[in-house]
């Protein structure tokens, strides 16, 4: 293969990467906020409510990692 065509697929696996990073960084300093450990009220607890607002906040965050890497 030649090397102008891997640029888009490299390009895209380091966009990729990056943006899960940006994620996960930006889900630990919520959960730092917070006063409750989500993750256990979520899984431990069952506690619905949190689940949807956590997953709210994951797809908001996605969304702006998103339209931030794309320009």
């Amino acid at each position: 293969m030649d090397i102008v065509a891997m640029k888009p697929i490299l390009n895209s696996v380091i966009f990729s990467v990056l943006g899960i990073i940006i994620l996960l960084l930006a889900y630990l300093f919520i959960e730092k906020i917070t006063p409750e450990n989500t993750w256990k009220e979520i899984v431990q607890k069952n506690n619905t409510s949190v689940a949807i607002v956590f997953g709210a906040l994951i797809i908001g965050i996605s969304m702006i990692i998103s339209a931030a890497i794309h320009g």
